[in-house]
């Protein structure tokens, strides 16, 4: 049976052959992304700069607001965007950072790494850390609670289980832009695939990193690819 190619997805694979970026800061924090009407935790600002209205978010809250949200809703693009933000508000609270890693940690182990559900505990547990990972590149001194967690080699299980996803590509694609050349290009591609029949997906690939000015998220991570590609 044949897909029919969705207008955004025929729109981001055109794009590809456009023109490219410097990578302007860190992918997993600086690009909001689109998750639609889904609930995640309260976020108002741009990019990766805390509103006064965000900074009013009472961190203590972090592990149970963010853990409801994961476990109501199975999208791995709302799981995406929720770790960002739970970072992002993190950034002057490096307890509830800890707190909500420790637990997401608890939740990974007890879950079967065997069934869907538990793949995507296993990718929020790695997706957080890469996401913590990168807050050095706003917060010079963030003290970082995963500091030591391979956080790709948690994801890289967990596409084991859900190798067809396009969602947990395109999150892996991203977080081995810096590194694992042949394993990102292999993401990038399927995420691409992915977004053929997933609109959701489609329309975050055609979304530029940070303004109109600078790359899709397409041709960020097809660049990478790429590019390291041809280095090799």
């Amino acid at each position: 049976m044949k897909h029919k190619i969705l207008p955004y997805a025929a729109t981001l694979v055109a794009s590809l052959f456009f023109a490219t970026a410097t990578l302007a800061g860190p992918p997993l924090l600086c690009h909001s992304f689109d998750i639609g009407n889904a609930k995640s935790l309260p976020w108002s600002s741009a990019g990766w700069n805390i509103s006064p209205a965000d900074s009013s978010y009472v961190t203590k809250n972090l592990a149970a607001d963010t853990l409801s949200i994961l476990n109501s809703d199975p999208t791995v693009i709302v799981h995406m965007e929720t770790l960002r933000r739970a970072a992002l508000l993190s950034q002057n609270d490096p307890n509830a950072a800890r707190q909500l890693l420790l637990k997401l940690i608890a939740r990974s182990d007890a879950a079967s790494n065997s069934t869907r559900a538990g793949a995507l505990a296993l990718f929020d547990r790695g997706y957080f850390a890469a996401t913590l990972d990168q807050l050095h590149w706003i917060k010079k001194d963030y003290p970082n609670p995963a500091q030591g967690v391979d956080a790709y080699a948690l994801i890289k299980k967990s596409l084991a289980l859900r190798p067809d996803d396009g969602q947990m590509n395109f999150a892996a694609a991203l977080v081995t832009l810096d590194d694992h050349a042949a394993d990102q290009q292999g993401h990038a591609k399927m995420a691409l695939v992915g977004a053929q029949s997933d609109p959701l997906l489609a329309r975050n690939l055609a979304t530029h990193f940070m303004g109109p000015q600078t790359e899709t998220m397409s041709q960020m991570i097809n660049r990478n690819s790429t590019t390291k590609v041809a280095r090799q």
